[in-house]
């Protein structure tokens, strides 16, 4: 039995995850299926998205619903919002999570790179909410998440555009808390630290790096998916259903 908590108010709620094939984003799609949330999906890696869904059917959870788009496409990504809203239900849960962490130098940053920056980082999480908010007003309840990140409270450099997005996130959630408050809707932002992923641990982790995170951190160990995963499960059942306009950090204490 698992020592972490089960949330009965998840149990077939319907959850719409972006960027969920893989790192963060599969892992939330897993704990959210393992707690019987029905679950849809996005990713621009088709593939991936399959073999996740076929894996967490053949482990016996609930099979999510995986979708293949570009988040950078609003009226392509906004229609299969719509789709997994036809498929499974109005949409009571919102996690934004698409992002792309890619280094870059100041000085090699051209309008069009910026722009695409923040298509990858920031735009979709609007639009995304827009397409989900009728059906969360009709039902009196919803909860949009926003992923965040602290490299914008640290001042990360070698990554401008990324956290020049993540610093808007923090806004965009405070103002869209108090726009739809009256709805019952409530909108957070959830913000990780240094977590390990495939991801990080493919292109940039290090032996140095862990060093240089653990002595930031209060807590005295690499941070994981699944540390992102049981903040975000309490922020989308009952239970933290006087929580809005917040921004919840996951980083071990290093801010």
């Amino acid at each position: 039995m698992s020592r972490y908590a089960r949330y009965p108010s998840l149990e077939g709620r319907v959850v719409f995850i972006s960027g969920g094939a893989s790192g963060i984003g599969a892992c939330l799609v897993e704990e959210f299926c393992a707690q019987g949330a029905a679950v849809a999906f996005v990713d621009i890696d088709a593939a991936a998205g399959d073999a996740l869904a076929q894996r967490l059917a053949q482990e016996g959870k609930r099979r999510p619903l995986p979708l293949v788009v570009d988040v950078r496409d609003i009226p392509a990504y906004q229609a299969k919002i719509a789709e997994a809203a036809a498929a499974l239900g109005p949409i009571a849960v919102l996690i934004n999570n698409a992002a792309r962490d890619d280094r870059h130098k100041v000085d090699d940053v051209t309008a069009d790179y910026w722009d695409d920056c923040l298509a990858v980082n920031l735009r979709h999480h609007l639009f995304a909410a827009q397409a989900v908010l009728p059906g969360m007003r009709q039902a009196g309840w919803g909860s949009i998440q926003n992923l965040g990140s602290v490299s914008w409270m640290r001042g990360r450099d070698g990554m401008i555009g990324y956290v020049t997005s993540k610093a808007a996130i923090h806004g965009l959630t405070r103002a869209l808390a108090r726009e739809v408050g009256p709805d019952n809707i409530r909108v957070n932002s959830v913000v990780p630290g240094g977590i390990v992923t495939e991801r990080q641990n493919r292109l940039w982790r290090t032996a140095e790096l862990d060093k240089s995170l653990l002595d930031a951190q209060c807590l005295k160990r690499r941070l994981v998916p699944e540390d992102v995963a049981r903040m975000v499960l309490w922020l989308a059942a009952d239970d933290s259903d006087g929580c809005t306009g917040q921004a919840f950090l996951v980083d071990g204490g290093i801010v």
